[in-house]
């Protein structure tokens, strides 16, 4: 018995141990802000305490372009985009609620309803009252929830590999969202979340692979740590995946340019076409050369084809305009 209790001992002293070698606390939020919130960041306060972290640049009088993030990600996700569509157009991006500076919905609310109101405010609060909407990954789902109660608002809307539809066929995805999908086990992550984790999770992502530099397995890996956003992620994550009924996607008016990796590990490339079947005035880019981030993996290309798509949207309204005005 004196041996087991010994056995017991020294288990429990590894095991504390271990853990305490592991543990990876929060990041300071000043350090962070000093960080990842330089010129042109701002922080729009939207009241409970609740401040969220902003870009908005290009410019005052032009079309605007909102942009919102995938999960686990923040805004600088956009920084290709953003350098490349603010000649033309205003772009507006920003930290969604649990994520990047912006950190945790002070009541934990994460539904649809949250995200969507969060963007509504945010909007709002800096004069915005029609825009294009794009959304890569959980911002896409989160683009066709604030398209389906806000559409009114919106020119255009844009998905890029985007969540919201079926779960079509088992894709391979990636080591942190398995473990962060995984009961009592995934509770370690709120303390424990190595950044060698994140950097295999964001290898296993994309299929462009010289995208996950240093610097940005860095930024996922310190503000996934960000006071609140760990937690943040688990509650997102125990809600399970939501698939929006068909029919609804089928009331959408307008018009919506669907892009997507045709390497996606997440999602997969199926549910383009299956998005395309259920909106209707949808059409699809498909990305050979890229995983579930083609604003990261193919910048350069997909910001073109936003561009001349919506160079083209622009023109068919102006001849449309023409053709009223002779009658």
């Amino acid at each position: 018995m004196k041996w087991l209790k010994r056995i017991l001992i020294v288990l429990v002293v590894v095991l504390v141990g271990g853990y305490l070698l592991l543990r990876t606390p929060d990041t300071d939020p000043a350090a962070m802000r000093a960080k990842y919130a330089g010129a042109p960041s701002q922080f729009v306060d939207l009241g409970n305490g609740l401040k969220v972290h902003v870009r908005d640049e290009g410019p005052r009088d032009a079309p605007v372009i909102v942009l919102l993030h995938g999960s686990n990600d923040d805004l600088h996700t956009w920084d290709p985009w953003a350098a490349q569509l603010s000649k033309s157009y205003r772009v507006i991006r920003f930290d969604q609620i649990g994520h990047g500076l912006t950190g945790p919905e002070p009541h934990g609310d994460y539904s649809p309803k949250a995200f969507v109101d969060a963007i509504d405010q945010v909007t709002s609060k800096l004069g915005v009252t029609k825009f294009v909407l794009a959304g890569n990954s959980m911002g896409g789902a989160n683009a066709l929830h604030y398209a389906l109660a806000h559409g009114d608002k919106l020119t255009a809307l844009v998905l890029l590999d985007a969540g919201g539809g079926p779960q079509l066929s088992k894709s391979p995805g990636n080591i942190g969202f398995k473990i962060a999908r995984m009961p009592v086990v995934n509770q370690l992550m709120l303390t424990v979340t190595p950044r060698s984790l994140i950097e295999k999770s964001l290898h296993q992502s994309v299929w462009n692979q010289a995208v996950v530099t240093p610097a940005m397995v860095d930024r996922f890996w310190e503000l996934l740590r960000y006071p609140g956003n760990r937690q943040a992620m688990m509650t997102r994550f125990s809600a399970g995946w939501v698939t929006i009924d068909k029919a609804q996607l089928g009331t959408l008016k307008m018009p919506v340019l669907i892009m997507w990796g045709a390497h996606d590990s997440l999602i997969a490339p199926a549910t383009a076409q299956w998005f395309e079947q259920a909106i209707p005035h949808s059409r699809v880019i498909m990305y050979p050369d890229s995983g579930h981030m083609p604003q990261q993996e193919v910048a350069e290309k997909s910001a073109m084809d936003l561009e001349a798509w919506l160079t083209a949207l622009a023109a068919m309204d102006a001849a449309r305009g023409v053709s009223a005005a002779m009658h």
